[in-house]
């Protein structure tokens, strides 16, 4: 099976249905649950831990880089030692398969920054 980071980001239309149920989770085991969450069947939010501001800010940076290069623009938040990011399709107010893509391409920016005895 192909990685879920390595799939193509889709937009939608208008006319496409936001997922639910066993959609959501079959996508959500996909991704890192230690990090992601799925609130309310409307979005998701992960928080990723750092050791420092600077990798916080380095990370922040890299995954705007992502969201402008595929037009999926998250809601992220910076603080020392986290970037919490929140992430859904507000075309059609919910989730689709493209928002768990993009959080598992953050989740294999993130790999960069954890420490070897993570």
């Amino acid at each position: 099976m192909t990685e879920l980071a390595d799939q193509e980001c889709i937009a939608c239309t208008s006319d496409d249905e936001p997922l639910n149920g066993d959609e959501i989770d079959a996508l959500y085991e996909r991704i890192d649950t230690d990090v992601w969450n799925v609130i309310d069947e409307h979005h998701l939010e992960g928080t990723y831990p750092f050791e420092d501001f600077r990798d916080a800010l380095e990370f922040t940076y890299e995954i705007g880089e992502l969201a402008e290069e595929e037009w999926h623009h998250p809601d992220v938040h910076l603080s020392w030692g986290e970037v919490v990011v929140e992430m859904w399709t507000h075309k059609i107010d919910g989730l689709r398969e493209t928002d768990f893509v993009m959080a598992a391409r953050m989740d294999r920016i993130h790999e960069q920054y954890e420490s070897p005895e993570a």
